[in-house]
This record gives C-alpha cells, sequence and structure tokens, in this order.
C-alpha cells in the first residue's frame, strides 16, 4: 500500500476528514428526518399567531412596510386615540374621556401593534424568494398543502438544524465531546420541537438567540476567571449579551425578561469590572429595544401596542379574547388583585404541567436532579445558575401574560416560553445521565450500548409514535380550509374589509384585510362606548361578514339547518317566538323533546341569550339567519353568495335597508 493512500486512510479515519465525514452524515440524517417527518406528520398552519405573523410578513415582502391586514377592534381604538392625541384638534367640548371619531377608516395600511418585528422580517425575506409558489386554490378540484405554508415550515426546520449545532457547540464547550452528541441527538428527537418547526411561530428562532447568549455568558464567566485577558474584552461580550438580550425582545415582547438573569449573574461575577459589564449590558439592551417602542408609542400611545395588554387579558375583567375584540375597553375597571390572582394561578399550572414536561420529553428531570450535584468548573455551576434564573424569569412572565391563545393551543403557543431554555435544560440532564451511566457497572461495550439504545429510545417514543402512527390530515379543518377562505375572499375587491371569526386566516390565505368578530352583534347600551358591529362599523366600513366553524360550532348548526328545511319549520317557529314571550311551561316541556334536536338547538340559543341575555349575541342573529333565512332591521350585509352552509358569509347589496337574505 502506498504511502499517499496510508495518509488519505488516516485523514478520513481520525484526521480532519473524518469530522467531515461525521458532519456530512448527520447533515444526511437530520434531511431525512425532516423530510420523514414533513411526508408523514406535516399540517397547515394552525395557530392564530402562526397565521398572522405570516401575513404580516407577507405585507413586507410585497413593500406594504409593517402593517397588517388581520384588524383587532382593540388596536383602532389605540391608533384612533392616539391620533387624536397628536392631532392639533382635541376635539375640545367633548366631555367623554375616550369617545372613538365617527368617520369611516381605510384598513390598507392599518399599522401592526401586535407583533414585534425581527421575526417577520426575516419571515419576509423567506417568502420573498419563495420557490414553492402560492397557487389559487380556489381553482383546485383537491387541497391537502399551501405551499407557503410548507415554506415556512422548512425555513423553520433549517434554523432546527442550526439550534441543534449550537447545542452541540455549546455542550462541548461546557462539557466535553460525548455531552455534545448526546445533547444534540436528544434536542433532534424532541417530538415537540418538531411540531415547533410547522407551527410558523418564532420559538426555534428564539432557540438560537438564547443559546447565543448562553455562549456569551459563559465567555464572561470564563473571561471574568481568567488574568491574563483584559476588561475590555469582558466589556465587549457585555455588550453582545445586551444585543441578544434586545433581540429576544424584538423577536417576542415577553421574552425582553432575559435582560434580568444577564443582570443578575454579571451583578455577582467575580470580575472588579462588573459596573461597567451591567451598564454596557443594559445600555446594549435599550439601544435595541428602544427605537421600536418609541415607534409603537407614537403610533398607539403604548411601548408595546396591543401585545402590552396581554397582562390584562383572561382576568375576570376581560376574559378569554375580549379585550382584543373590544373598541371601547374600559381599561381602568381593573384592579391590581386581579394582576395576583392571574399570576399566583398561572405560576401553579406551571409549576405542576408546564415544567416537569419542559421540551416534550424526560430529560428536564434529570436536569432539575443535577441541581444536587455540585460542578468542579466553576463556569459550569455559573452558568446552572443562568439557567435557573432564566427559567424563573421565562415562568413570571409567562404567567403574566398567558391569553386565551394558550387555551385554544395548549402546548404548541407563542406564550409557551419555557420551552426556549430547552437546549441548555437537555445539556444539563444530557451530562446527568452520562454521570450515572459511568458508575453503572456495566459488563462490557455492548452493554453500555444497549443503556444508550433505551436512552435514545425513550426520549424519540413521541416522534416515532408520530412517524409511524395514525397520520394527521395536513388540512386544519375546522375551522380552516384555505380553498373555502380564498374563495370567498376573493370574491371581495382588495380595498374591502371583511369581519370575521378567523380574521387571521382571512388575512393569510385570502390575502384581504379582516376586523376580528366584535364582541356582539348589537350592544344595547345608551351611552357611547358600544362594542359592536355597527359601532366598528362607524369606524371602519365593514363589506362582509364570514363566520365559520369556530363560531358555528357553539350551536348545532346542522340539527336547526334541518328542522328549518321541514315544511313544519315556520309553524314551529311561530310556536318557539311564542313561547319566548310567555315564557311558560310549554318551553321546558320543548327542551325535554326527544325527537325535536333542532328545536332543542334552538332552545339552547333562547334560553341563553332571549331568556337571559336580551338577544344581543351572535348565536341569536345565526339563529334567525337559518330560521327565518334574515338578519335583523338595519344590518346592511344581506347577499349570502355562497349560501348559509356550512359558513356563513353575508356581504353588502348596496347597504340598502331591506333584511331578508338575498
Amino acid at each position: 500500500m502506498s504511502v499517499r493512500l496510508q495518509e488519505l486512510l488516516h485523514k478520513y479515519e481520525v484526521g480532519a476528514g473524518a469530522y467531515i465525514v461525521r458532519f456530512a452524515l448527520v447533515v444526511a440524517a437530520v434531511v431525512a428526518l425532516a423530510v420523514t417527518y414533513d411526508m408523514i406528520g406535516f399540517r397547515n398552519l394552525a395557530t392564530q399567531e402562526g397565521m398572522d405573523t405570516a401575513q404580516l410578513a407577507g405585507n413586507i415582502a410585497e413593500g406594504k412596510g409593517y402593517t397588517t391586514s388581520f384588524i383587532r377592534p382593540l388596536s383602532l381604538y389605540l391608533v384612533e386615540k392616539q391620533e387624536r392625541t397628536n392631532s392639533t384638534n382635541n376635539y375640545e367640548g367633548t366631555t367623554s374621556p375616550n369617545p372613538l371619531p365617527q368617520r369611516r377608516g381605510n384598513a390598507q395600511g392599518h399599522p401592526d401593534l401586535a407583533n414585534a418585528p425581527i421575526y417577520p422580517a426575516l419571515l419576509a425575506g423567506v417568502l420573498k424568494v419563495n420557490p414553492l409558489g402560492e397557487p389559487d386554490l380556489s381553482k383546485q378540484q383537491r387541497f391537502s398543502v399551501f405551499p407557503p405554508d410548507l415554506w415556512i415550515a422548512i425555513f423553520n426546520q433549517a434554523l432546527f438544524a442550526l439550534a441543534a449545532w449550537m447545542v452541540f457547540r455549546l455542550a462541548k464547550r461546557l462539557f466535553d465531546e460525548p455531552v455534545a452528541w448526546a445533547s444534540a441527538a436528544v434536542f433532534l428527537l424532541s417530538e415537540l420541537l418538531w411540531r415547533f418547526t410547522l407551527s410558523g411561530l418564532s420559538t426555534i428562532l428564539l432557540m438560537i438567540i438564547f443559546l447565543g447568549l448562553a455562549g456569551v455568558m459563559a465567555r464572561i464567566e470564563s473571561g471574568a476567571r481568567d488574568t491574563t485577558g483584559g476588561s475590555r474584552n469582558l466589556v465587549g461580550w457585555a455588550l453582545l449579551a445586551g444585543v441578544l438580550a434586545g433581540t429576544a425582545g424584538m423577536t417576542r415582547y415577553s421574552c425582553a425578561c432575559l435582560i434580568l438573569p444577564v443582570v443578575i449573574l454579571l451583578v455577582v461575577s467575580p470580575s472588579p469590572k462588573r459596573a461597567l459589564l451591567v451598564l454596557a449590558a443594559v445600555a446594549a439592551f435599550c439601544a435595541v429595544m428602544l427605537p421600536w417602542t418609541i415607534r409603537n408609542f407614537q403610533l398607539s400611545g403604548t411601548p408595546f401596542g396591543t401585545a402590552g395588554f396581554a397582562i390584562m387579558e383572561t382576568t375576570s375583567s376581560f376574559p378569554g379574547d375580549q379585550l382584543q375584540r373590544s373598541l371601547h375597553p374600559a381599561l381602568g375597571q381593573i384592579n391590581t388583585g386581579e394582576y395576583w390572582d392571574k399570576l399566583v394561578a398561572n405560576t401553579r399550572d406551571i409549576v405542576v404541567n408546564d415544567l416537569p414536561k419542559l421540551g416534550g420529553n424526560w430529560v428536564s428531570a434529570l436536569f432539575l436532579a443535577s441541581l444536587l450535584i455540585g460542578f468542579r468548573n466553576p463556569v459550569l455551576g455559573r452558568m446552572r445558575i443562568f439557567v435557573v434564573l432564566s427559567l424563573i424569569a421565562l415562568v413570571l412572565a409567562q404567567a403574566l401574560g398567558r391569553t386565551s391563545l394558550s387555551t385554544d393551543s395548549p402546548e404548541v403557543n407563542s406564550e409557551n416560553l419555557l420551552v426556549i431554555a430547552a437546549p441548555l435544560v437537555f445539556i444539563y440532564g444530557t451530562s446527568l445521565f452520562l454521570i450515572l451511566r459511568d458508575q453503572l457497572t456495566l459488563p462490557g461495550p455492548a452493554a453500555r450500548g444497549l443503556a444508550w439504545v433505551v436512552f435514545y429510545a425513550v426520549l424519540a417514543a413521541p416522534l416515532l409514535l408520530t412517524l409511524f402512527g395514525q397520520h394527521p390530515s395536513p388540512v386544519v379543518y375546522p375551522p380552516y380550509y384555505p380553498p373555502w377562505i380564498q374563495q370567498k375572499a376573493g370574491s371581495m375587491p382588495e380595498n374591502n374589509v371583511i369581519m370575521s371569526d378567523i380574521p387571521w386566516a382571512v388575512a393569510w390565505y385570502g390575502k384581504r384585510s379582516s376586523v376580528w368578530l366584535a364582541l356582539k352583534h348589537i350592544d344595547r347600551r345608551s351611552d357611547k362606548f358600544k362594542d359592536d358591529f355597527y359601532a366598528i362599523d362607524r369606524v371602519q366600513q365593514l363589506n362582509a361578514l364570514y363566520l365559520t366553524a369556530k363560531s358555528l360550532k357553539s350551536m348545532d348548526v346542522k340539527a336547526v339547518a334541518d328542522w328549518a328545511g321541514k315544511k313544519t319549520a315556520d309553524k314551529d317557529w311561530e310556536l318557539v317566538q311564542k313561547m319566548v314571550t310567555e315564557l311558560g311551561q310549554r318551553l321546558l316541556d320543548l327542551k325535554q323533546d326527544a325527537d325535536a334536536e333542532g328545536l332543542k338547538a334552538i332552545y339552547k340559543v333562547v334560553e341563553r341569550n332571549w331568556i337571559h341575555g336580551g338577544g344581543d349575541d351572535w348565536d341569536s342573529f345565526v339563529l334567525g339567519i337559518f330560521v327565518k333565512r334574515e338578519v335583523p332591521t338595519g344590518f346592511p350585509l344581506q347577499r349570502a353568495s355562497f349560501g348559509i352552509m356550512p359558513e356563513i358569509f353575508l356581504r353588502e347589496s348596496e347597504r340598502e335597508p331591506a333584511k331578508t337574505i338575498q
């Protein structure tokens, strides 16, 4: 064998070439896993936040600036109020503190006040070079995958692969190469994280930022103990830590809390320049955060726009999504006790349910156990403190910022902040497993290999069950069926505005401005602070109403429609009206009529709205459409171009006074 051949074999067995071969094999394995997962487990965007971010990124990519097509009534309120404040005409003589000007707005170019800017801007560049195209779904006979949704997933999976590489590098720096390989494998085998790659959320990008922040803090801790290093390097790293913490805040506002563990760790740093380090980190953090918060304040009078009101949501004053759908929110009615109650209740839920299954597997339990073990290397101990402090900050931010989004999608949502720290938790948990494995008296390499197989098999069980179990449909219906959304939205001119219960989907799939469904069809209060369809229509002209299964599931619309189609429907409807008026015993008897499924469905709406609530809600509005084939008098939208089943889509008919559906 020639010397040249021997050198070549040595290079690719133990030399620098071995690293290249291993790297290529790992990349091929990750790509194969991603392709397999997408072929089996891919679903189109399923969350409100994913579609909201996508439509915002689409507007940026089309040159419309940082504007949104998903319009929250709260955003209308904030923008109009700030415009009135900034105007030279301050509405002198207005005795009420916050009435909106009665004018018709233009939804085109409405500024986005809900999303931090970095991820939508990055996603805009991704959509700009989308090679998969964006087909006209209204012309397709069959539908399964929306190509831009798949392209967003591919982009996030590329970020996921980058995050896995960063996990490897950080684990190798803190521990050694075996821990690095095992930590990266644990990270890549977490099924929950793969679901986040399909969600369209900024979670994977935030993991990358957090890993970068942890790496910088590790360098600061090492440099503070290095007597040969100068303070100038430490100041530079402190500046970078502040920039990364600010970048996290500009990716998701609630993640700005990460500046707290950074500052605490710098305050107790062994470096004599700790005060300068803290000042540098805070200054860099403010330099990143301040320009955008000033922009928000100029537009809305608040530093974080509508996102800053998350702390008020799901309290007793604003249950569910009521605050975001309010045109005249009574912000002064909430008290500090409600904040405390929300913090305590949500923190308990997070500690009991979310913290033990952090990252989607039980390695987090090993991390908690590792807190009882001391390290000879002080940097490892200090970094573990940084992880714990970060988890505490994220728990508090998640508890106070939790909204109805966490109810709609319990695990995969932007309010799941703990998962951002999962990479560091995996590293420390995996290191403990290796320590325990080395202390076991295993008989030979085969037994040690079997231990690894069992370890990875248990961790990968959720992912394996997803790949080899029942395959879900990529269509997230109900309530999202993109061809229907495109068909209905496409029937409207581009400058028209649609009120909908899924405005984020109308904005993303339908490419039309959409206002979130008002709290009520009609608000019977006599003051100026109504929160209904007509109040929003006075501020922002509405050209269509789109109700989907998201709202219609609250009543059995099929049973009502079947009953209404019978010949006896008119007679029975007159009976229902008479019973509602008389409030007699016959109504209670009707409730128990086992053969009248449609009437029982109607009764639920009648009892909830007309007997106890006065018929203000959208359920009674829908009931009138299905039973009497008409909308209330004065309602400007009467044309049902696509029928009223399985979705209701009403558009204007030159705003004529008629109420019968055409």
